[in-house]
């Protein structure tokens, strides 16, 4: 896909942070924009923005967890717009808390959203990105989908499914030739209102965890749908985001598993 004019874009979690710079974006360069989110007020912003820019935008409500509603929404999509190009599965949420502190049911939250709303995406939209002869699917793991971190262990468990996941069917779209491109994207602290919205555990003060997030993140929404756009449109399997995942991304490469070690030490004080 080396441009986005007149091409159907499928975006979840559109509705704030890189979902809508993404969709922004898109629009400036001319793609038919069908965005999702929980919230229908938040994501009807995002389609008015990108209206602004002259794109065709509809907003849908969609619950990312809901298997029938996601292929629901696969289905509307295809009416409304007649083909699907391009899906950016991005919709997610953050969670802070060591194993031994972590309610399984805010285990099952996490994966729900973050894992299961990717493989439903992908599965719903899939025919429809093969049917369009130009397609690509971007799911979107984290730059803890490429190294674990201490008390990020259901995020991690869900952004390296992810990566897993992605990585495979990229591979099955090449072997059986299919006109698809597939991207695991990697960001790395994106100054977006993700953190301000996560769970922590008994033992973790999820508000000083978000200032001290947004403290560290360096790399803006607008700037990291720019990176993912253009990853995209050069069709490479990993996507890095922020100066952030790429030093992750080299840690196993460089130390093996010893860069738990190097993480640890960096984490003790905050887990």
């Amino acid at each position: 896909m080396k441009n986005f004019a007149g091409k159907t874009v499928v975006i979840t979690g559109a509705g704030a942070g890189i979902g809508r710079s993404m969709a922004v974006e898109l629009a400036r360069q001319g793609a038919r924009l069908a965005l999702s989110g929980r919230s229908i007020g938040n994501v009807a912003e995002t389609a008015a923005l990108c209206e602004k820019e002259g794109a065709r935008a509809r907003a849908y409500q969609v619950d990312v967890t809901d298997r029938a509603a996601v292929y629901t929404h696969a289905d509307q999509v295809l009416a409304d717009f007649g083909v699907v190009n391009l899906v950016v599965n991005n919709a997610g949420v953050s969670m802070t808390a060591n194993v031994a502190e972590l309610d399984i049911e805010d285990f099952e939250w996490i994966v729900n959203i973050n894992f299961w709303g990717v493989i439903y995406g992908t599965k719903a939209f899939l025919p429809h990105v093969i049917t369009s002869g130009d397609g690509h699917i971007a799911n979107i793991s984290s730059m803890f989908g490429l190294a674990a971190c201490p008390s990020q262990s259901a995020y991690c468990a869900t952004k390296f499914g992810i990566r897993g996941f992605t990585e495979a069917l990229r591979q099955e779209m090449k072997i059986a030739g299919h006109p698809v491109g597939v991207s695991s994207v990697h960001p790395g602290m994106v100054k977006t209102g993700i953190a301000w919205k996560a769970r922590a555990g008994k033992d973790h003060d999820r508000d000083a965890l978000a200032a001290n997030f947004d403290r560290l993140a360096k790399t803006s929404p607008d700037s990291a749908a720019s990176a993912i756009i253009a990853g995209i449109r050069k069709d490479r399997a990993t996507i890095l985001v922020g100066a952030d995942a790429k030093v992750i991304n080299w840690l196993p490469r460089l130390f093996g598993s010893g860069y738990q070690r190097i993480l640890s030490a960096q984490m003790k004080n905050h887990v």
